[in-house]
This record gives structure tokens, sequence and C-alpha cells, in this order.
């Protein structure tokens, strides 16, 4: 059963309440709403914009510029044959089941998830129901609720398997999740009614490009596959030199099921994607493991979900690393970089699990693949993927183009190799097998070093030797000495070519967006009506509010002065000089997230100095124009925290009023 996602004062988090604030004050709201809306579609407004522009400027400092990465932006249409190769036509796809009654849809894993789930909570309040042993007129109601709560009891047996079907339930296929719906007899759970056996839906949303229509094509569901096709030209960007990495920021698109998770589930998304080229034969190493190895992650790996468990295992990444539970150093560093990036964030640490892949479930290309979960209102929720693709899209996309996505590097040492070799004699094995040479030339050069060497041993004793070739004659062909002749000789190699493999770390900028305000709301205590977002300064979508007392021209000046100076250095700031009371003024800015504010009294007309407010603990500071301004400035670049700022600056407890 999913856990309970609190606030940051521990109080169950009422999602209801928060996504009414949220809407409120236009952080998101739906799309195409007086049309009815689209499910799965949304449209931020000013607040949320400024909240994603914020995340992703963080995630370019932290990633692109910090790693030195090659950024590109590439487009989202994307022709079929391109996906079809690298084999998202094929398998890019979910699980859904439908009500053939009602034409209901659902994801057949998420049904289960949901059921399942219901069960249980159902089970946990029928466990802890004392009998109502009252006489009063309501009696009989009472023991009839409680006779009806007392049928969700599960036994044990059961609780414990549904709990192990939960843990692995990334982990089924379409025939495995209708088996789980047959035996647990889930219905729609609208009607009741039967549902057919899970199918599998495409999720990629179809078009056609040009006029004709004769271009089969698709909204991209990743931005990978851009990225994988300029690698050459990067490469060169990059004067041929390895590791490097390629970074891309934009919309994809999935044609999700069912989408009913608000943010959390869209059809429509920013990603941010790393790729990540390396040497195989370095065995994936990093650099700059070191720098990360002692970083502690709460890990789930596989061995525990097939177990049919979700328990968690404190691991610093160096240990993780050369267990073997994770598979390389470059992997293991991506992995340490997004929690120390979650964290800056100001995602809360005791929410955040890497998840590792099964089997059933991992990418057609994965050959290891980690997941940073984060738990919300919503159970825990993949925000990141950090998958090792190995060579898999580099591989096929040259052999379906003949391009050479390879890196060749000259070789420090030349490389001596002793290979059995094959010498044909061009002026009699043509004529000799005609429309069949070709044929018969490809199955010489396949054969192996091992087979060379036996054929070669054979031809020295019996002047001939025979071959496999399929199609011609009876499938075997006869070759004299006089055809061919096979001879080991040392061949010396100058440059090395090889394919990279690749390790990207792909972040869903919306989730992380979402889960990060559930982390960051609260209420005051007495006054649960009164939110508060507490977005770490740096990622705040506006970070000053300029308060003036009053509604006298000469404060008004006071304030338009700060702000000026402030969005001269790059401050979002905003003034409110309403009538409304101070705390009112306060209060509606800290729902938005505003971390710091700004007051001009009537002591700022006498003396210049202005009062700092947090909006956390509600403290106040005073002090000159250039000091709070300066205060603002180290706090909004996450350079000083409040509490520096409170040590060197004079705290302040009572507004001047006249």
């Amino acid at each position: 059963m999913a856990p309970i996602s609190t606030t940051k004062t521990g109080q169950p988090l009422d999602r209801q309440t928060l996504d009414s604030m949220l809407r409120r004050r236009l952080f998101y709201t739906p799309s195409f709403e007086l049309y009815g809306g689209v499910s799965g579609l949304y449209d931020y407004g000013p607040p949320g914009c400024a909240l994603q522009a914020n995340i992703v400027d963080m995630w370019r400092k932290h990633f692109v510029l910090e790693e030195d990465m090659l950024e590109v932006d590439c487009t989202m249409l994307t022709p079929h044959e391109v996906l079809k190769t690298s084999g998202h036509v094929e398998k890019f796809a979910d699980w859904m089941c439908k009500d053939p009654k009602t034409g209901e849809i659902f994801r057949a894993d998420h049904l289960v998830e949901e059921v399942l789930e219901a069960r249980l909570k159902g089970d946990k309040e029928a466990r802890g129901l004392k009998v109502d042993r009252e006489d009063d007129a309501d009696a009989k109601k009472k023991k009839k609720k409680v006779k009806d709560i007392k049928a969700l009891r599960l036994d044990d047996a059961v609780v414990k398997e549904y709990e192990e079907v939960l843990a692995k339930i990334d982990n089924y296929g379409g025939d495995e999740l209708g088996s789980l719906i047959q035996k647990y007899n889930i219905k729609n759970p609208t009607t009741g009614g039967d549902l057919l056996s899970p199918v599998a839906f495409n999720l990629m949303f179809q078009t056609s490009i040009g006029p004709s229509g004769g271009m089969a094509g698709y909204l991209r569901p990743e931005t990978a596959q851009g990225q994988f096709l300029t690698f050459q030209k990067l490469l060169e960007f990059n004067q041929q030199s390895m590791p490097f990495a390629s970074a891309s920021i934009g919309k994809s698109f999935r044609n999700e099921i069912s989408p009913r998770a608000g943010l959390m589930r869209v059809r429509e998304f920013l990603m941010a994607e790393i790729e990540h080229f390396v040497d195989p034969e370095g065995g994936k190493a990093h650099p700059r493991f070191d720098e990360v190895k002692d970083i502690e992650l709460t890990l789930l790996n596989r061995e525990v979900q097939l177990e049919g468990k979700t328990d968690v295992e404190k691991m610093s990444i160096g240990k993780a690393v050369s267990t073997g539970l994770v598979d390389n150093e470059t992997l293991g560093y991506f992995l340490a970089r997004i929690q120390l990036f979650l964290k800056k964030l100001g995602v809360d640490q005791s929410k955040v699990r890497f998840r590792q892949h099964m089997a059933n479930e991992m990418a057609h290309y994965a050959a290891d693949c980690w997941d940073a979960e984060l738990l919300t209102s919503y159970g825990w929720v993949e925000c990141v993927g950090c998958a090792d693709r190995s060579a898999y899209d580099l591989t096929v996309h040259a052999n379906r183009t003949g391009a050479p996505l390879v890196v060749r590097e000259t070789r420090s040492e030349p490389l001596r190799i002793e290979e059995w070799q094959v010498d044909l004699n061009k002026k009699k094995f043509g004529p000799k097998f005609k429309k069949d040479g070709k044929a018969v030339e490809a199955a010489v050069e396949a054969l192996t070093q091992e087979q060379r060497e036996s054929l070669a041993a054979g031809l020295k004793k019996d002047g001939k030797i025979a071959i496999d070739v399929p199609g011609v004659g009876n499938g075997k062909v006869e070759l004299e000495k006089d055809i061919l002749e096979i001879v080991k000789r040392t061949r010396v190699e100058n440059i090395r070519e090889y394919t990279p493999n690749v390790i990207e770390p792909s972040f869903g900028i919306g989730r992380i967006l979402y889960s990060l305000i559930e982390h960051v709301y609260w209420s005051r205590p007495g006054d649960e009506a009164r939110g508060v977002l507490s977005f770490p300064p740096p990622v705040a979508p506006t970070k000053v509010l300029l308060v003036p007392l009053s509604t006298n021209p000469e404060f008004s000046k006071l304030v338009r002065r700060i702000s000026h100076k402030l969005r001269g250095l790059g401050i979002s700031n905003r003034i409110d000089d309403t009538s409304a009371s101070i705390g009112k003024r306060y209060a509606r800015n800290d729902e938005l997230g505003t971390p710091l504010g700004v007051t001009a009294d009537f002591q700022s007309l006498k003396d210049g100095s202005f009062t700092l407010r947090d909006r956390d603990t509600m403290k106040q500071v005073r002090a000159s124009e250039e000091e709070i301004i300066a205060a603002i400035k180290s706090l909004s670049e996450g350079t000083e925290t409040w509490e520096d700022v409170a040590k060197r600056l004079p705290e302040f407890l009572e507004q001047q009023v006249d």
C-alpha cells in the first residue's frame, strides 16, 4: 500500500485543498476549459511558468554548464523510419483494457494498482475499527456501518499477496496483467462491468509530414533520437574528443491511455535529457566519480522487488558501484548528481528513492536503469530516469543508414593482430560461379577465424574445401586451392574504431515541478486555510514582495526605486500597494511562494532603511537600502541562507505606523 504523503509540518497532505489553491493562484489550469477541457492537457499561468523556467535554469547550470555539455534543440516532428529503427514503433506501448459495454478504457497496470491499494486501505480501516456498543436510536445504523466496513477485512495471506503484487507491478506484461485482473476479479470501478483482456497501445501521436501526406511521422516521445542522429557532428564539433555529453530541453508527447493524475500524467510535457557518450573499453569509468563516491542514496534494487518487497537500503554510491549493484561509475556519478540537483531545488530528501528497473520493465535498449522516484499524494512517482543505453541507438541507426556513427582514435601504440586472411583468385572465381559469385564470396568473407584456420589445414591436406552457401546448388560449394588461398598474416592497426555507449539521465520537468510543490507546501499553525509554499529563493517564481505601508506617493517612490534596482539585478519582484492589511498582503504572497518581503514604512522616509521579512519564520531584519538589496541578491542566488542574513543584520520587531 502506498505510503501517506505529508506536508512540511507532518500533517497529511490534502491534495484537493492544495489543487484548489494552485488553480486559484493560476499556477496551472486545464487547457481548453471553455470547451470542456481535454484530459492530460494543462496550461501554466504566470507563477507556474516562472517556476518551470527557474527549474530549467537551475538544471542548465547544474548539468550543462557544470559538466560542459553540448546543448542542442532538435525538431519535435520525427519521420516514421527513425522511430521504426529505434524500436519505438513496435515497442513504445502500454497495456490497456476496455469495458466492452461502456467503451471506457483503463491502463491495465494502473487499474490493478488502484484496486488492490483500495482493498488494502479498506482492510486497514476494518482492522482499526472498534465495535460500537451504544444503545441509542442510531445503534442499528452504526452496527450496519461496522458490518459493511468489516466486510472489507482481508485474510493475512491475501494482504501479503497484494503487497507482493504491488511491489512487482512494473514488471508485469500484458498476459500477466490479464491473469491478475481475472484472479482478483477486477472490474470497471465505475460500473462493475467486466473488462476485456489487456492489449498493447502505442503511445506515440501519429501525423503526416508535407501536403501530400506521403511521409508518415510522429510527435517525438522523447528528445533522445535527435541527439543520437547529430552524434557525428557533435563529435566533430568537440574536436573528436571523448567522452562528451549532449543535452536537450524540449517538449515531448505521449498519448496516455487514461491520464487521471493531474500534472503527473500528461500528454504534452517538458523533458530535459542528457546523452553522455563514453568509451566502453574503459569500463565506463568517470573522471569525477571520486567527488561523489561518498554521497548516500536510498536504493530499492530489483532483487528486493522481485521478492515482493519495497525495503530500501541507504548506501554510498561508491559502495553501490564497487559491489556491482549499480553497473558502472558513469551511471553512478549521474545518480549522485541527480540527487544533488533535487536537493538544490528544495525536494524533501526523505521523500526521494532510486528504484532499479526489473527485467520486464527495462526499456528495450537498456543495460541497467534506475528511476529517481519522489513520494507524493499519488504515491511514489518516477521523475527522473537514468539508463545505460549501451551502444543500441548508434548501432541501429548506423546499420539502417550506413552512416559511420563511430569514434576513430589514433592508437598510442600500433596494435598488431595475427589473423587468417582469404585471398580469392578473381580470374578463375568469376567464370566458375558466375551469377552465384556474390553469394559464395559473402559466405567466404563471413567465415570466422576458427573456421578459416580449420579450412586452411584442410586445403593444405586435400587441395580443396567445402563451405556452406545457402541457396546455391545443394547448399554446399567446393573450392580448390587454385581458386582461393587461406594465409595467416599480421595486420597492423594504427586507428581504433568503436561505437560509444550512452548513459542517459532523463528528467520529467513537470513531474519534478508538481512533486516540489507538494514537498514545500504547508499551512500556518491554527490557520489551515493559510497555505504556504516554501520554495527556496533561487527557484521561487517571484523572489520579493514590495509593500508600501501607506498610499502616500512618497512611499510609492521608495518601493518603485527598489523594484527598479532589483530588476536591474535580474531579481523578480512585485509591488502590492492595495489597501489590504500588511498581513493579508503577505499571506496571499505566501501562497505564491514568495520568500522575501520588503516593507517601506514611515521610518523609511526618515532614514532610508527598510525591513526585510522571511516567509517561513515571518521574522524581519532592518537595514539600509543597499544592505537590504545585497541580502536579497545573496539569498536569491543561494549563496546565503536567512540564518546567515539574520546574524549580520539587526532584528526588527514592530512596524512604525505613523
